[in-house]
Parts: C-alpha cells; sequence; structure tokens
C-alpha cells in the first residue's frame, strides 16, 4: 500500500490553514500545517515532507527567510509560495530561492491540487535519478531539470509552464539560471550543451 504524500501549510492565518488542510486531507494527503516559521522549521527536522505551501507575508520570518533557512534550491520537495496579487515580484525573488512555483489569492482549487500532484510526482522522479548528465549538469536543481527537459524538447516557456503546471514567468526565471549555470548564450547552445555533452562554446 502507497504511503500518502505528506503536505505542509505554513501561514499565520488560520482560516487559511484550515480549508487548505481540509481541501489535500480530502483528496487523500496527510497534511501538517505550522503558524510560524519557528513551527515549520521544527517540523522539517522531524519529517520532510513532499510538499510545501508557504505563505510570503507572515510576521517575524517571511516565506522568503524561510526558503533560505531551508536552502530552497537543493530542498527536496516542491516549495509553493502563497502569494496576494500584488506580490508577484516578491514570488519571483522567491522563485529564484528555490520556490517550485507560487499560488496567488484567492485560490483556485481544481489549479492547486493539479499543481501539487505534478509537482511532487516530478520531482520525485528527478529525486530518483531520472536525470540528464552533461557539462555543468550537478549545478542544476531539480526544478531546473524539468524546465531543461522541455527546453531540450522545444517547448516556449509558456508550453512548459503548462506541463509543468507552473507560470510562464516561472519558467522564464529559471530559464534564465539555467543559462547562467551552464554558460548558453541562447536556447541553440543550450541544447548543444545538453545534446551533445560539449562545453560551451569560447
Amino acid at each position: 500500500m502507497t504511503m500518502p504524500s505528506v503536505i505542509h501549510i505554513v501561514d499565520d492565518d488560520p482560516a487559511v490553514r484550515d480549508a487548505l488542510s481540509l481541501l489535500f486531507e480530502t483528496e487523500g494527503f496527510r497534511v501538517k500545517s505550522f503558524a510560524n516559521a519557528e513551527e515549520f522549521l521544527g517540523g522539517v527536522e522531524e519529517e520532510t515532507p513532499n510538499c510545501v505551501l508557504l505563505d510570503v507575508h507572515m510576521p517575524g520570518r517571511s516565506g522568503i527567510d524561510i526558503l533560505k533557512s531551508l536552502n530552497g534550491e537543493n530542498f527536496p520537495a516542491p516549495i509553493f509560495i502563497i502569494s496576494g496579487q500584488g506580490d508577484i515580484p516578491m514570488a519571483v525573488e522567491a522563485i529564484k530561492s528555490g520556490a517550485y512555483d507560487f499560488i496567488e489569492k484567492p485560490f483556485d482549487v481544481e489549479s492547486i491540487i493539479a499543481r501539487v500532484r505534478e509537482a511532487v510526482s516530478r520531482t520525485t522522479q528527478a529525486n530518483n535519478g531520472n536525470a540528464m548528465v552533461f557539462p555543468g549538469s550537478e549545478t542544476l536543481t531539480p526544478r531546473e531539470r524539468q524546465v531543461l527537459t522541455e527546453i531540450t524538447a522545444g517547448s516556449s516557456n509558456k508550453e512548459a509552464g503548462r506541463n509543468l503546471k507552473i507560470s510562464p514567468r516561472t519558467v522564464e526565471v529559471h530559464r534564465a539560471r539555467i543559462m547562467e549555470k551552464l554558460g548558453a548564450r541562447n536556447a541553440a547552445d543550450l541544447v548543444r550543451i545538453v545534446l551533445t555533452g560539449e562545453p560551451p562554446a569560447a
């Protein structure tokens, strides 16, 4: 029998915690909720979740602070940032700090469920070693590998976002970081590095 995926919800608003907890428990997840950074970081030490939903605005340490504490880029589970519509620049900063994607309030129930399931599935595959090897591949996070797979298949940012259940803006941020890490000057250069295993052209 397969163990249910564990999801951690971190939000200082009890109404949000209760609503999201009920939603994911109904969908078969095991849910733990936390009101602040200290509670959550203590919980993570005891058990690594399969996914995290993390509010960006909280009293004390913010969602960005928590991401940095976790070394978000290398955290083994996808972390979604929960943000209001005016928080997009902060959400993009969160992506750069290792968040998987951001979820805007008000929530779309079906979208959240689909995006979390997809993220858990893809991250599990990446952590199990379904990975390409090429110069610089060891520098990429599991999320960046997923985006790279889409890019080398010829997907646009919009198509990659749709396939990965993340926003095109998030794909764009990951794409820029991948190119910087691998020393690629453009998309064609990136594909050549990945498919031929050759280092970037001088």
